[in-house]
């Protein structure tokens, strides 16, 4: 089990191959502190290359997601100018470019509050569930700033013209229309179903290799930057070693004998 790093702000817990991860500051509705950008970037770099972490699991403490940037970071940074400002938003980008690269499945479970960079989070997910009544919004135009970090997120997950009308007008939707945006996959109505939405999918992630989920999230992403030919010469050496790979023949061997893998044992 992979050692993690101590954390004030979040919970953590592995268990069955998963790494569940709370969001653990109630009392600001979990609001993203430089403290917590720092922490989930470490806990993220501690289980990057341990394939026996199957998915991590992000969600938030006491019915609340994530309700954006702490302001009392940003009070904090005021007495410093610009420069406090540009380090406090870019980590939060770091963070991001980090989580959607990480090599894990990464799953949010979305409640309450989803705003700012609650939203950001989850569009660097792999797979977002939500309750029909979470409150989803990007209200940083409604403050006088902008949605930096979290913009190009926002525009690939949901596209640019629904970017520009959430942004523009900082309006706030529910799970139900979320989910027809395309920004989550499942929109369940209560916390029993939510629950067992979340139990399924993991299940589903335990049927897939660990190091074929994680080249194929990487293939995936690397659809938006790299050419078309090369990504595919690329695909077929990754599918050559694969086939011939501890996975691929675990897997042709299981499927011929009639039994689970054993990575989904």
């Amino acid at each position: 089990m992979t050692a993690l790093p101590s954390t004030d702000t979040l919970l953590l817990e592995q268990a069955d191959g998963v790494l569940h991860v709370t969001l653990n500051r109630p009392q600001n509705r979990n609001a993203m502190s430089l403290e917590m950008v720092e922490e989930l970037r470490a806990v993220l770099a501690a289980v990057h290359d341990d394939l026996g972490v199957r998915a991590l699991v992000l969600r938030g403490a006491a019915g609340h997601f994530c309700a954006g940037g702490d302001i009392k970071d940003m009070a904090s940074a005021r007495a410093t100018g610009e420069d406090a400002y540009r380090t406090l938003n870019r980590a939060f980008g770091r963070l991001l470019e980090e989580a959607q690269a990480q090599p894990q499945t990464l799953i949010v479970v979305l409640e309450g509050a989803v705003l700012g960079g609650g939203f950001g989070l989850a569009c660097v997910s792999d797979i977002a569930i939500a309750r029909q009544d979470a409150q989803f919004g990007l209200p940083e135009t409604s403050l006088g700033i902008l949605p930096a970090q979290i913009a190009p997120f926002v525009v690939k997950r949901i596209g640019l013209t629904q970017a520009r009308r959430l942004a523009l007008t900082a309006a706030r939707f529910d799970g139900s229309e979320a989910q027809r945006l395309g920004l989550v996959h499942f929109a369940e109505g209560d916390s029993a179903t939510l629950e067992q939405r979340l139990a399924q999918t993991l299940e589903q992630v335990r049927r897939c290799a660990p190091g074929a989920n994680a080249q194929t999230k990487a293939l995936l992403l690397s659809t938006d930057v790299e050419p078309l030919g090369p990504l595919l010469d690329r695909a077929a050496e990754q599918f050559a070693k694969a086939v011939t790979g501890a996975e691929g023949s675990e897997g042709t061997l299981a499927f011929v004998q009639k039994r689970k893998p054993n990575w989904a044992q």
